[in-house]
Order: C-alpha cells, then sequence, then structure tokens
C-alpha cells in the first residue's frame, strides 16, 4: 500500500467528517463552510488520484471544481450580506 493510498483513506475518512458536519450543522454558515470543506477535499482526492494514475488530466476537473466552490462561498456572502439588518 502505497502513500498515495494512505493519504486517500484520510481524505476519505475528512470527507466523511465534513459530511457529518454538513448534515448536523445548526445554522446556514456551518453548512456552508462543511460544504466548503468538503470541495476543498475533494480536491485534494483528485489530486492524489492524479498522483497516483500518473496522469496530469484529472487537475482539470481539480481546477473546475475548486472555481466552482469559490464562486458558490462568494454568492452565500452576497446572500449573508443582503440579508443582513
Amino acid at each position: 500500500m502505497g502513500m498515495v493510498s494512505v493519504v486517500l483513506v484520510i481524505l476519505s475518512a475528512a470527507l466523511a467528517l465534513s459530511l457529518t458536519r454538513f448534515i448536523i450543522g445548526p445554522t446556514l454558515p456551518d453548512r456552508v463552510i462543511a460544504l466548503d470543506t468538503m470541495a476543498m477535499i475533494s480536491l485534494g482526492i483528485i489530486a492524489s488520484y492524479s498522483i497516483q494514475r500518473g496522469s496530469p488530466d484529472f487537475l482539470d476537473v481539480g481546477v473546475l471544481v475548486a472555481f466552482v466552490t469559490f464562486l458558490g462561498t462568494v454568492a452565500f456572502a452576497l446572500y449573508i450580506e443582503k440579508s443582513a439588518p
């Protein structure tokens, strides 16, 4: 079992913990942060898998995930700003 496989197992466990936080999170900001964390962990999984396979093609998907996550976080921040009294 190589080092990348160990990293993938650890990242999968972190993803499961973040999913738990997403489900339990009592407030909307908690859930958004958990979703953002899950996206970044997914980015780590994609990068690790790309290293394991020796194919940089998967990194394009990682860049796309990071971009969509960033846009979602900005949209949420604007939503919070508009709804604040």
